[in-house]
């Protein structure tokens, strides 16, 4: 193969490579433009438990709670007997129902044992552990903890039954039998004895092994040759996984217990972050634009740190690398030694070792001139390449220090051909459990070995001695049945199924394999995901029971008469709260809610913004520009606004930038600024909320803000295109927005005077995941300019002229207003007041007061969940506390964001009025009977499905495994280069959610319950792949609830629509909300609302 050739083939690859990178490394955006999205989403192809045990092999995450997490819900009521007995029953794979065995004439079924071994852990055990219990929990004598009294009274009746009458006889009896069926004798000998073993001891122990042996050669000890079998075993296993498991720096890892990664890392991120900086350092890389594998090296010849790190020869390595970052890349994976079908694995698993940052990485190779920096040329190529070298440079100290080899695969194999009886001894010592003296000895020998030498005799002795280890008794002998495995397993299961000794030592061999196949079908996959399923049922039967016991009872089915206002909230679950208080205390009232971009996708640009803004759904990519401009006659004000605003920008930024250039300007700074510091300081700590409200009114005084409008109509003919937005929008385009939206929430008639389209967004201090905390549907901003765009084309009269001749006649006395609720401060901010008519004034007044009583009720609800708020304190008190944790730049939880949220309810607010919810549901409008071929429905599905999936999947990840799908806790929490975050300095970049986001979160998929006949439904599932994605693989749950009946109806991928079969229990009933929630710190199941019994 030509050069040339070869040079096609490697990019070709790598370009594939890259592009299968986004399948499995992190997709989150840069910090400021975080949006919730499905964690695994390079997975979403597949279903959700055959994408989590993909997900699990690749990064080594597992994607379920722990199972203690699961007994913990199953033993405080959150699980029920009932929900696993229907889970195991519905799965087919598991056969539930078949006979394992017959015990006192009854037949034990795999559901008995699975659901024994879901409910008790039946685990392994290691010798120590073992006699641990026989020892000092009195194993042999006594019941298990955790066995419940029928299965106890069960064992012994049956025990009596063959002459046994005590607890102590019955138990050791029952060990005995477990024993005896699986063919075992158990005798406890300590490891230390193995050292001075009996004949007859050591006779046994290798009869087994000796009877399988062919002829040996005469010039090899037995020994010898079993320990050299072995490890060329394991040898050949490690090797296999090269690339599929771990790369170089994992290898050396096995053998030598360094991990190359601790020295590599903080190098290789000092040099990133660096690169990737988006206004954060006083420093960027030089010559960005020349990618980051020429700066890199460039720096690198500069950088004296290699001196530091004992890399002698680093001058000439780095000098002798390629210019192309492509012919490195082949020249290091040729190095290395690994077969080219192997070269993608390799890099793959070596992008997965720092995901966080490999993750980054790719997605700002993805977005070329993201934040307007267009210089900085940003490949995944130049990334590979800087790894291979940087992990070979390593390698190669490593190998010199400990063998004085080169660092390539080849090489590291041939040494350890040539010195089995070492790598066996590394093997034991860095990857399996070893008793405490082989340990020791094995430490000795290590250290010897790398200060002084050793010989192979050491090693030879030392290999025999684990040997011999592991084929005692002492060990758990991977061969066959062993007492630690299977006997303890088998005793355990026992108890907790009421099996006497007797009746166990009469099973067959093919019963016994019966049994331990049923406890070994449920591997951690399968039983996390058995468990999710249960959990997931007791709250869709909690769910279920409360929509169908509320059928008939919520207001505004139809509209017969006309609310004294409409507000139309974001579907965000965190609105729920707002709109139930805003309901109860005035029910003439109508809310609804939708996604919070109003469906006006555009790019904005507020008046001090330097460049246009996303805000609309991330899938979606805006046609149209709007821009906030001064009033007419504020040309002088604006320009003056513009200058001191500016002046007040470059303040900040000789504070915060120029202290760290200047060593004599800095001193001087610091000198100045240091008294005023200082009480700005003392003011955060001591009154975070009086000190954000003056330094909002300083702000504003030092602007000198200004009245503005937004111009929606477009003074140009240019086409409106994705590649080209086009600022403001025709009076059709307008008449199509206003009226589709309209159209989607069912509000084509009967409008209230006064229409409020509430946007929401959330402030607070000292957040690098604000945006996380904003609106979803807004690419992760504040989706107040959506709702002011809204409602200035609502009330155009040009645009009312275009609705009224479509047929949606908004009456001339009603008038659309935007806002936005803060959803954090529980602020709502009100735009374009200067345009209400008069006439509105005094109903404008009424719904502000009815606002304010909601907005208390909601600060109150929220507090239950907040452990550092006050206690049944005024809810003026309540409010005051909320606002002030947002502008507390201490507080790690300002508000929990979407935390809990578990449904979704796509229908008329009518189905979920008059209910408690928790907080924990999207409220999303729609009126089905204007809408009988389900066109309205099908695309709230295509545009909502995705948004609440991506925001649940996104804390279900964080949940379950924070520490690898998360991003741990906030307090050690990094800010790097505004496009991430670290533990401390030099750990990986941290993506997902923090842990203070989600600690009261409920770990669940997505319910979601359309009100909508099932007919319609399937229609639309079987015409939509992504639906058929999301829905028929599992990542969301969908439900119907018949707009007439509110019968409901679950789906199930495989076989359709079945009617729910639940049981229809009473709900209790309370004259408001925060009669249920008072007093309470927990979860709580739905209730009635009484005042909402009667129908407006």
């Amino acid at each position: 193969m030509s050069e040339a050739t070869a040079s096609t083939d490697i990019r070709q690859l790598l370009q594939r490579l890259i592009a299968h990178f986004e399948h499995v490394l992190p997709a989150q955006a840069a910090i400021r433009d975080f949006v919730h999205h499905n964690t695994l989403h390079g997975f979403q192809h597949l279903p959700f438990p055959q994408a989590l045990a993909a997900a699990h092999r690749v990064t080594g995450a597992y994607g379920y709670l722990p199972e203690a997490q699961f007994r913990d819900y199953y033993h405080a009521g959150r699980i029920s007997r009932d929900d696993l007995q229907q889970v195991l029953k519905e799965d087919p794979e598991l056969a539930a129902d078949e006979s394992v065995l017959t015990a006192q004439g009854a037949a034990v079924t795999r559901h008995d044992i699975l659901l024994a071994a879901l409910v008790h852990p039946l685990q392994s055990l290691t010798a120590c552990q073992l006699n641990w219990q026989l020892e000092e929990q009195n194993a042999l004598t006594a019941f298990q903890p955790d066995v419940d009294a029928a299965s106890r009274t069960q064992l012994l009746d049956a025990a009596r039954q063959h002459g046994i009458d005590t607890e102590a006889a019955a138990i050791d009896d029952l060990w005995s039998g477990c024993l005896h069926a699986l063919g075992l004798d158990h005798y406890i000998l300590h490891p230390e004895e193995l050292l001075d073993m009996s004949p007859e001891q050591a006779e046994k122990m290798l009869s087994e092994v000796v009877a399988e042996e062919e002829q040996r050669p005469p010039d090899q000890l037995l020994m010898d040759r079993l320990s050299n079998r072995e490890a060329d075993k394991l040898m050949d296993t490690l090797f296999g996984q090269l690339g599929e498991t771990f790369t170089l720096s994992g290898l050396l890892q096995a053998v030598t217990g360094e991990d190359l990664m601790e020295t590599v890392r903080p190098l290789l991120i000092r040099h990133i972050g660096s690169f990737l900086d988006q206004g954060l350092a006083a420093w960027n890389a030089p010559d960005r634009s020349q990618g980051f594998y020429s700066v890199w090296r460039n720096t690198a010849l500069q950088d004296i740190a290699w001196v530091f790190d004992d890399l002698p020869d680093w001058r000439d390595s780095i000098d002798a690398l390629p210019d192309d970052p492509l012919d490195t890349i082949y020249i290091e994976l040729r190095w290395l030694g690994l077969a080219e079908d192997q070269w993608s694995a390799y890099l793959e698993r070596l992008a997965l070792e720092l995901p966080g940052w490999s993750g980054m990485f790719l997605w700002r190779h993805n977005h070329p001139g993201y934040e307007g920096l267009e210089q900085v040329e940003v490949n995944m190529m130049d990334y590979l390449a800087v790894r291979l070298v940087l992990e070979r440079l390593f390698a190669q100290r490593l190998c010199r220090e400990r063998w004085m080899i080169e660092a390539s695969f080849d090489v590291i194999r041939w040494y350890f051909r040539h010195n089995r009886a070492e790598f066996l001894v590394r093997y034991y010592v860095y990857n399996r459990h070893l008793p405490e003296y082989l340990v020791t000895l094995a430490q000795r020998l290590l250290n010897c070995s790398t200060l002084c030498g050793t010989d192979a005799s050491q090693w030879q002795h030392l290999a025999h001695m684990i040997w011999t280890w592991r084929q005692s008794p002492a060990s758990d002998r991977p061969i066959g049945y062993s007492v630690y495995r299977n006997g303890w397993r088998l005793f355990r299961l026992a108890q907790h199924l009421g099996i006497c000794g007797a009746d166990i030592r009469d099973l067959d061999a093919a019963s016994i394999r019966r049994i331990f196949e049923s406890i070994d079908a449920l591997e951690p996959e399968r039983a996390g995901f058995i468990w999710l399923q249960a959990y997931e049922r007791h709250y869709r039967e909690q769910l279920f029971n409360a929509l169908v016991s509320n059928h008939g009872r919520g207001r505004w089915p139809v509209r017969n008469t006309r609310p004294r206002a409409q507000l139309v909230f974001c579907m965000d679950d965190r609105e729920e709260g707002i709109r139930r208080h805003l309901e109860e205390h005035q029910p003439q009232i109508e809310t609804l809610g939708a996604a919070g971009f109003f469906g006006v996708p555009i790019y904005w640009r507020g008046l001090d913004d330097s460049s246009l803004t996303p805000l609309c759904p991330v899938m979606v990519t805006p046609s149209h520009a709007l821009h906030e401009t001064p009033q007419a006659g504020q040309a002088q004000q604006a320009a003056s606004h513009a200058r001191r605003r500016a002046q007040r920008l470059r303040l900040k930024d000789v504070l915060h930038q120029e202290t760290r250039r200047n060593l004599l300007r800095t001193m001087l700074l610091i000198l100045l600024a240091a008294p005023a510091t200082l009480a700005v300081l003392v003011g955060k700590v001591l009154a975070p909320l009086p000190l954000a409200r003056l330094s909002g009114r300083l702000r504003t005084a030092v602007d000198r803000a200004i009245p503005t409008r937004i111009e929606v109509t477009s003074n140009a003919d240019s086409p409106a295109m994705p590649e080209q937005p086009r600022v403001g929008f025709t009076d059709e385009e307008q008449a199509e927005r206003v009226l589709g939206f309209l159209r989607t929430i069912g509000l084509q008639r009967d409008f209230a005077p006064l229409v409020v389209m509430m946007g929401h967004g959330s402030s607070s201090q000292n957040n690098p995941h604000l945006a996380a905390y904003d609106c979803g549907a807004c690419s992760g901003r504040h989706g107040g300019p959506n709702a002011r765009a809204f409602a200035t084309m609502a009330n155009r009269p040009k645009v009312r002229t275009l609705l009224q001749a479509r047929g949606c006649n908004i009456p001339a006395d009603t008038w659309f207003l935007g806002a936005e609720h803060d959803t954090c401060n529980e602020d709502i901010s009100w735009y374009d007041l200067d345009q209400l008519p008069q006439s509105l004034t005094r109903a404008f007044s009424q719904l502000q007061q009815d606002l304010a009583v909601a907005v208390l009720g909601s600060a109150h609800e929220r507090a239950r969940r907040l452990a550092s708020a006050p206690r049944s304190p005024t809810r003026q008190r309540i409010l005051r506390h909320i606002m002030g944790r947002a502008a507390d730049f201490s507080q790690v939880r300002p508000e929990l964001g979407h935390a809990t949220n578990a449904a979704a309810l796509i229908g008329r607010r009518a189905v979920t009025q008059g209910a408690f919810f928790d907080r924990r549901v999207f409220l999303i409008s729609y009126e089905p009977n204007q809408d009988p071929e389900g066109t309205v429905l099908e695309a709230i599905l295509l545009a909502a499905g995705p948004v609440g999936a991506g925001i649940n999947l996104e804390y279900y990840f964080s949940t379950v495994n924070n520490e690898r799908y998360g991003c741990g806790t906030k307090v050690t929490h990094n800010v790097t280069g505004l496009f991430g975050v670290m533990d401390g300095t030099s750990s990986d970049l941290r993506t997902g959610l923090p842990k203070q986001m989600i600690e009261i979160h409920e770990a669940m998929r997505l319910q979601v319950v359309v009100e909508a006949s099932i007919e319609v439904l399937t229609k639309i599932y079987q015409r939509q792949p992504p639906l058929q994605e999301l829905i028929g693989n599992g990542w969301l749950l969908l439900s119907a609830i018949d707009p007439d009946s509110g019968a409901i109806q679950v789906f199930k991928p495989d076989s359709g629509f079945h009617p729910w079969e639940g049981n229809l229990t009473p709900l209790p009933t309370v004259r408001q909300s925060a009669e249920w929630y008072d007093g309470h710190t927990g979860p709580l199941t739905p209730a009635l609302i009484a005042a909402e019994a009667t129908h407006a």
